[in-house]
Parts: C-alpha cells; structure tokens; sequence
C-alpha cells in the first residue's frame, strides 16, 4: 500500500544515487514522468523544479532546467521533489558521507512503498515517525493521509 509523505531532514545530489534506483525499474519517457511528478509535489514547485530522468543508456539527464532550487525525479517508483539541503542529505547518505548540518525538505506526496523504520508490523504509518534513528541519516518522515 503506498502512503503519502513529506520528508523532513534534520540532518542534512540524488543524481548519482538515482542512476543506481533507475537501474532497478523500466525507464518512463519524459511526459510520463512529467505525469507522476504532478502528484509528489505542489504545482508551484515543480513548475520551475530542474527535472531529471533516466536516458536507455542508464544515465540522468535534465528534462527542464530548473531555477527554484527544487530538483524532481522518480528514483525507484517513489516520485520526488526535493530542494537543495535535501539532495545534499541524499548524496551524502549515498555515499556513506558526512551529513550536511542543513534542514531539508523532500515531496513524495503520491507515496512509497510504506515501511515503518519503528514498527515491524506496521505497513502504511499514519503519524510522523524518526526513520533510521541512530544514524546520521535520521530524518522525519511525516505522512500526510
């Protein structure tokens, strides 16, 4: 069951690590995507966002140029906006680096996959919950339905 979420990152570029999630899901062409990110995301952010998407040879690549500090992509079949402190929590999370000490702001309002970091049995949280706690890539995953 998906659910909808805003991420909030206390700690805190998603182009590389994206690569790696769109590696493991067919590709969408770029109206497609357009589509999806119409749903993670408030209109007025993803109107001037900087919008990637996978090319067939594996590989992200801007569909629009961007001037807001918002970067959109599906990474994985969890269609996102995130700003600019929130990709540096992600490239640092990717690569096992230090996390940026910058509060950050990620859209998923058509949802994940559901998982509960605090609770085994719990497949679709409905309050705000810490996921990974107790390492440096703690963040606060609010669900909004």
């Amino acid at each position: 069951m998906k659910r909808a979420s805003a991420l909030l990152f206390f700690t805190s570029t998603i182009v590389s690590s994206a690569s790696l999630a769109y590696a493991q899901h067919a590709t969408v062409d770029d109206q497609e995507l357009m589509t999806k990110l119409r749903q993670a995301a408030p209109v007025h952010v993803l109107e001037q966002a900087t919008v990637m998407n996978t090319g067939h040879d594996g590989k992200m690549k801007v569909i629009q140029e961007g001037n807001n500090g918002w970067t959109c992509m599906d990474p994985g079949g969890a269609p996102m906006c995130a700003d600019k402190a929130a990709m540096e929590w992600v490239e640092a999370w990717q690569s096992k680096g230090p996390t940026p000490q910058r509060l950050g702001f990620i859209y998923m309002l058509s949802g994940d996959n559901g998982a509960s970091n605090t609770d085994p049995y719990e497949a679709d949280p409905n309050k705000p919950y810490v996921m990974w706690p107790g390492t440096p890539y703690e963040h606060l995953m609010l669900p909004t339905k």
